[in-house]
């Protein structure tokens, strides 16, 4: 079975096995790329395990990179790529939580592969070898299982992170994960305590815009987002009885990110939208819970989360701002439209629209086709003002802040307030947006004055 399997392996690739077998070492690739083949999906990285040393591997090609020698790799350049070869290896103890203490080459493929963290990812493959499958990873394929190669709690103690990259998978190919791996995952799911904000944060965001984000709810019954995401904890304690509403905050969050495109700033959007509702929880005399100004209060949540986790300010800015604005309601009139592009953002509010229709799939149908119908409305409104080409910024504004100076506005604050007034007025009617008509309009004395005097 495992010979007849065969792989199309990139030239540059192909080229670098070939060498190191003609000189009587072997070489395999290794890992993702093998199980992405095997699922017919076009693998991003080519990684090759060689029972060559790294000295021997470098001594045979010419283009190479002192990678990470300590652990055994080296990369090749060939036919214009860049490959990771990385000599078999057995790790030592993993005392920080990341990194083995020493690494010990081996001249053993089966003991390589014995290291790595799920049978899908410890599979080996060459042409002239063949598939390379010591520990069931073609059945767990064919079963759609994440399983733990050997002993789950010496894999995950090896390194935290593979907790999340266990949930990470499952959400990316639509798998389960095996029982002893799961219980594994439960036990040590605090030790992603000693794992970086950053690494964290990479797993976490492949989770959210994979085909699956609902495997979240997987990660919280581990335990796992008691440690890296405890506001979602709190959500999903968080009921919501009100006729707007069939779920808890936690499984709406869960549902409104199914319901929206798998783009990054979208999923983070709708996985923090409402983080701020169990803080502003209340329920009445009649029975019913309300969150009166929850999405300030989110924003603010947001915006800590995404600094304790590093993100880049782009992103930050762009997700705390949806999240402030996911509940607004723009008057539908062109001048409303106009002032929400403004006050949302021109290249925001396009994804503050997918947010909007995210929010109201993922709530009970209650006046739902009421909130589509709405969002319908602010489309069609949008569509003609961009069609159109209104003025929506400063940028578009007919008269600009040299204008004014050179009008003999002094320069500071008084420039940006006129420019206000004039955005403000041409929001209101575009027609109004000419250099002639805001001159006259705002500063009739400059205006008026001889062409000469300015």
């Amino acid at each position: 079975m495992e010979n007849k399997t065969t792989i199309r392996i990139p030239a540059g690739a192909a080229a670098i096995l070939r060498v190191l077998e003609d000189h009587g070492y072997e070489a395999f690739v290794v890992g993702g790329c093998v199980r992405d083949s095997l699922l017919g999906r076009n693998p991003n990285d080519w990684d090759i395990t060689t029972s060559a040393l790294p000295e021997e591997v470098k001594s045979l090609f010419h283009k190479t990179i002192d990678t990470g020698l300590k652990h055994g790799t080296v990369t090749i350049l060939s036919h214009g790529e860049a490959y990771e070869v990385t000599t078999y290896r057995i790790d030592g103890e993993y005392l920080d939580g990341r990194h083995p203490s020493e690494v010990t080459f081996t001249a053993s493929l089966e003991e390589d592969l014995k290291r790595r963290d799920f049978t899908i990812n410890a599979m080996a493959y060459s042409e002239s070898a063949g598939l390379k499958d010591f520990f069931g990873g073609v059945t767990d394929l064919e079963k759609g299982l994440i399983r733990a190669v050997g002993d789950p709690m010496k894999r995950f103690g090896e390194d935290a992170l593979r907790i999340m990259r266990a949930v990470r998978f499952a959400a990316q190919l639509d798998y389960d994960i095996e029982p002893e791996t799961v219980q594994a995952m439960k036990k040590l799911a605090p030790t992603l305590q000693k794992v970086s904000a950053e690494r964290i944060a990479a797993e976490l965001e492949k989770t959210l815009v994979s085909p699956r984000p609902e495997k979240l709810r997987m990660a919280w019954e581990c335990g796992i987002t008691a440690v890296i995401l405890p506001e979602f904890d709190s959500c999903m304690e968080t009921p919501q009885h009100n006729p707007h509403h069939r779920y808890n905050v936690g499984e709406h969050t869960i549902q409104s990110m199914m319901k929206v495109r798998p783009d990054k700033i979208l999923r983070l959007t709708m996985l923090l939208h409402d983080f701020g509702k169990p803080a502003c929880w209340k329920r009445d005399d009649k029975e019913i819970d309300h969150f009166y100004g929850h999405p300030a209060v989110s924003a603010q949540i947001a915006d800590g989360i995404l600094r304790r986790l590093k993100y880049d300010n782009h992103t930050r800015y762009c997700v705390v701002k949806l999240v402030l604005e996911h509940d607004r309601l723009a008057r539908l009139t062109e001048p409303g439209i106009r002032k929400a592009m403004i006050e949302i953002g021109e290249d925001l509010f396009p994804l503050w629209l997918e947010v909007k229709e995210a929010d109201a799939l993922a709530q009970s149908t209650y006046r739902r086709e009421e909130k589509l119908t709405y969002l319908e409305d602010v489309r069609r409104i949008y569509s003609v003002v961009m069609e159109r080409g209104d003025c929506i910024s400063l940028k578009n504004l007919a008269v600009t802040g040299g204008d004014l100076i050179e009008a003999g506005v002094p320069e500071g604050r008084e420039i940006g307030r006129i420019l206000g007034e004039m955005l403000r007025d041409v929001v209101d009617v575009p027609e109004h947006n000419t250099k002639e008509y805001l001159m006259k309009k705002y500063l009739p004395s400059a205006a008026n004055r001889p062409e000469s005097d300015r």
